[in-house]
C-alpha cells in the first residue's frame, strides 16, 4: 500500500533573474527574441558604447601623462641620490624628490583604476545572460534611453530546466518524512494539475526548509523536476503527491465496507451461519477507495460492502456466490456483492 501525501504546491524556478543594465545609455540592439532559450554568456542587449569608449581614451591619456611625469621624477630622484652622497646638494632637496616619486606613483595607480573602471563600463554596455534559461517579454524597445537599475529591468530570464516545486508539509508528518529522507536520501514526488486529475511530471524531493512556519504549522519542501517538455511553468499551482513509504503485508479493505458509529469505525462481518455481526476496526491510511486495516479483521473474513443500510447485528443474509455447487460454470465461483473477502 503506497503511503502518499498530497499537498498544494507552486512551481518556482531555481534561478529567476531580472536582467538589468549596469550603465545608462541608448539601446542600440536587442539580440534576443521573446520566449527564446539562451545560454549563459549570450549577448541580450547592446547599449551605445561610444560615450564609454571616449571616456576610456581620456583615462588612458591621463595615465600616459602621469606615467611620464613619474618616470621623470624617478630620474631626478636618482640624480639627487648621487649628488647627496657627494654633499653637492641639500638633503631636503633629495627627500622632496623621493616624496614626489611616491606622490606620482599614487597618481598612476589612481589613473590605472580609472582606466579599469572605464573598461568595465565599456564591457557593461553588452548585457550578457547570466544563466541558461528562457527570456520573457522585453520591457524596453530599441532606441529608448535606459537608466542603470531602472525599475522592471530589460526582461526576465527564467531557468526552465530543471525547475522546482515548493510545497508545504504539516509539522505532524515531518518526523516520518525526515526519517525516510535520512534512510533513502530522496523521495519520489509527482506533480498533478490543480484539479488533481492529470499527472504532469515526476521528480524527487531532496531539500527541506530549516524552520517551521509558526503561522501555519507547516514546513516548506522543494521538489526538483527535469521539466524536459516544459509542462511545468513558473508560478503554476500544482498538487504534489509525495510517496513517503510503501507498506507491505497489510490488510486492505474496500472503503465502502467501513461504517461509522458512536464508538468509531466498524464493519459488518458475515459469519459461517450467514448472519452478520458488528466488528470495530482500527484503520490506517486510505487511497483509491482502499483502506488499511490495522486491527479488527483477519485474512479471509467476509465483510459487507453494499446494502449495509438494511443490516442489524444477527441479521440473516443471502450471498449468491455461496450457492456455487448448483452451477456448472466455474465463473460462478467468484464472490459477489454484498460481500467480499479482505485482501
Amino acid at each position: 500500500m503506497p503511503e502518499i501525501l498530497t499537498e498544494l504546491g507552486t512551481v518556482v524556478p531555481i534561478t529567476n533573474v531580472t536582467v538589468q543594465a549596469r550603465v545608462s545609455g541608448y539601446i542600440m540592439q536587442v539580440e534576443f527574441k521573446e520566449g527564446q532559450h539562451v545560454k549563459a554568456g549570450d549577448e541580450l542587449v547592446l547599449i551605445d558604447p561610444r560615450p564609454y569608449q571616449v571616456a576610456l581614451e581620456q583615462q588612458l591619456g591621463t595615465l600616459k601623462q602621469d606615467e611620464a611625469q613619474l618616470a621623470d621624477a624617478r630620474i631626478n630622484a636618482g640624480r639627487y641620490d648621487k649628488l647627496i652622497k657627494q654633499n653637492s646638494i641639500a638633503a631636503m632637496t633629495a627627500i622632496d624628490a623621493q616624496y614626489k616619486v611616491q606622490q606620482l606613483e599614487g597618481t598612476v595607480k589612481l589613473d590605472q583604476a580609472n582606466v579599469d573602471n572605464a573598461r568595465l563600463n565599456l564591457y557593461y554596455c553588452h548585457i550578457i545572460a547570466p544563466v541558461d534559461g528562457r527570456v520573457g517579454i522585453r520591457a524596453v524597445d530599441m532606441g529608448n534611453y535606459f537608466t542603470a537599475g531602472q525599475s522592471g529591468g530589460l526582461t526576465i530570464l527564467t531557468q526552465m530546466q530543471p525547475i522546482s516545486v515548493i510545497f508545504t508539509l504539516p509539522q505532524d508528518q515531518l518526523p516520518q518524512v525526515m526519517d525516510r529522507l535520512r534512510a533513502v536520501g530522496e523521495l519520489p514526488v509527482e506533480a498533478w494539475d490543480s484539479a488533481n486529475l492529470n499527472k504532469i511530471a515526476s521528480g524527487t524531493v531532496k531539500a527541506v526548509d530549516s524552520q517551521i512556519d509558526t503561522a501555519t504549522g507547516t514546513v516548506r519542501m522543494r521538489a526538483i523536476f527535469t521539466n524536459e517538455d516544459e509542462h511545468l511553468f513558473p508560478n503554476q499551482f500544482v498538487n504534489a503527491r509525495l510517496l513517503v513509504d510503501t507498506l507491505h503485508d497489510v490488510i486492505l479493505l474496500s472503503s465502502n465496507a467501513l461504517q461509522t458509529g458512536p464508538d468509531g469505525q466498524f464493519v459488518y462481518v458475515v459469519k459461517d451461519d450467514n448472519t452478520v455481526e458488528m466488528r470495530s476496526v482500527t484503520t490506517g491510511i486510505a487511497s483509491n477507495d482502499t483502506t488499511v486495516i490495522k486491527s479488527g479483521l483477519k485474512l479471509g473474513e467476509r465483510v459487507v460492502t453494499d446494502g449495509t443500510n438494511h443490516l442489524r447485528p444477527g441479521a440473516k443474509v443471502t450471498i449468491p456466490a455461496d450457492d456455487t455447487g448448483k452451477s456448472e460454470n466455474p465463473s460462478a465461483d467468484k464472490p459477489a456483492s454484498p460481500s467480499k473477502p479482505a485482501q
